[in-house]
């Protein structure tokens, strides 16, 4: 008997952890009933998984859900992920939505599918997080290149500005032997390069009495991935242990992304971070005088509340003097139900906007300094599955991106490379060493 298979496609936006969960969730669509097929083309069923941490983001969430009801007006809507947790009546409102699922709910989206009928208002289903205790394991599978390895979701801080609290609950985390049996099974599929991903690494352990450097110690003994890329760890819980490990063990990657925010003390105590800027520095300057050629790149807001220019350029001097090799540059959003949603001293959309330029600038630079920093070392290469403009492209283990001419035998390999010049792409040409 032949299956009228229903055609489904899937749409993520925001962080690395998102795309490891949306993979996981389109593994739970069997294959004889469903047709993946691509997010640009008709389907009868979009699952669009979504970010809330902007103002920002959310308009895109919603601009997506709606070119989606546009190119299929029949097509069966669901909305998932932290906006759907965090604005579940708004997102109902759009018409043609026809089920929203919450943090939890959207790991289970099977038993709400019940049929593909369209509603005449959006189911919801977002749950109450405050006693959430729960993790649903989630990696990602695109390619044989690399792979998301949800580690740890939800966060005990309470930075005055974010959301995610909200929207993604309480730190927690499984025992290792289950995320070692993930990465084998990524292992299986002939991945090569594992990303380390949760809301707050640096606190993996909480829910099991482990540490985050105690899970990597076991994770490089797994057959078959050869590299471990930590995603991002905040400053005050990246530790000495961890960066002497990764100074020892080939397999974990010279590559650290520490979000600092601002480097002046003032805002950072108004955002309730857990550290100051001479903290950050050390962790630096810790790094650095371990794994010299180590890339480093931060997350910088502008325009918090009470950032007097005279803040921004201590921020400005302090990024400016660090051997960091790029910036992730973000304009404050206002969320609502944040404590800086009603702090004092709004800062204007137009020093913002040119605050956020020259920072822009700053990372270019930064960049560029750091590549001539590297010109002529001798590193290992990931080469990417996909062709640019007749390039292969791929990343160093610090994180430099490079490129050289197609050959289709590189994709998904690593290779032994000897770096050239920045290109005008601003990427680095190379030099195999066979």
């Amino acid at each position: 008997m032949t299956v009228n298979k229903k055609k489904v496609a899937f749409h993520t936006l925001g962080c690395k952890l998102n795309f490891a969960e949306t993979s996981t969730i389109s593994r739970s669509f069997p294959a004889e009933k469903f047709e993946r097929v691509p997010a640009n083309s008709k389907a009868d069923v979009y699952i669009i998984n979504t970010c809330s941490v902007t103002d920002a983001a959310d308009r895109k969430c919603r601009q997506a859900i709606k070119k989606f009801i546009s190119l299929s007006p029949g097509a069966f809507i669901a909305v998932v992920g932290c906006y759907a947790q965090l604005k579940p009546q708004e997102i109902s409102s759009i018409p043609g939505v026809d089920l929203v699922l919450g943090t939890n709910e959207k790991f289970n989206i099977s038993d709400y599918l019940t049929d593909f009928r369209k509603n005449q208002k959006a189911e919801i289903h977002s749950c109450d997080l405050t006693s959430a205790d729960t993790f649903s394991p989630s990696y990602s599978i695109g390619d044989r290149t690399r792979s998301f390895l949800k580690i740890q979701d939800g966060c005990d801080y309470g930075c005055s500005y974010c959301t995610i609290p909200k929207a993604r609950g309480r730190s927690r985390n499984p025992e290792i032997s289950t995320i070692i049996d993930e990465a084998g099974h990524i292992a299986e599929r002939g991945v090569k390069e594992i990303v380390i991903t949760g809301v707050n690494i640096g606190e993996f352990g909480k829910s099991t009495g482990d540490t985050f450097t105690g899970l990597l110690k076991e994770l490089v003994k797994v057959q078959g991935i050869e590299r471990f890329r930590i995603s991002s760890i905040e400053p005050n819980l990246l530790t000495d242990e961890l960066v002497e490990f990764t100074a020892m063990n080939k397999k974990i990657l010279p590559h650290f992304h520490i979000p600092l925010q601002s480097g002046c003390d003032k805002i950072l105590g108004l955002m309730r971070r857990r550290y100051t800027r001479d903290v950050f520095a050390s962790r630096i300057k810790m790094i650095i005088d371990k794994l010299p050629f180590a890339g480093i790149g931060a997350d910088v807001i502008v325009g918090f509340p009470g950032e007097s220019d005279t803040d921004f350029e201590e921020t400005y001097s302090f990024l400016k003097d660090l051997p960091i090799s790029y910036l992730h540059v973000f304009t404050f959003s206002e969320r609502p139900g944040t404590i800086a949603e009603n702090l004092p001293e709004k800062v204007l959309s137009r020093d913002k906007e040119r605050r956020s330029k020259r920072l822009i600038a700053l990372s270019h630079e930064k960049n560029l300094i750091f590549n001539t920093l590297n010109r002529g070392q001798i590193t290992d290469v990931l080469f990417e599955s996909t062709r640019v403009e007749g390039l292969i492209t791929g990343f160093t283990s610090n994180y430099i991106r490079v490129e050289h001419p197609w050959e289709s035998r590189f994709a998904g390999k690593i290779k032994k490379v000897r770096l050239g010049i920045v290109s005008q792409s601003g990427r680095m040409s190379i030099e195999l060493i066979e």
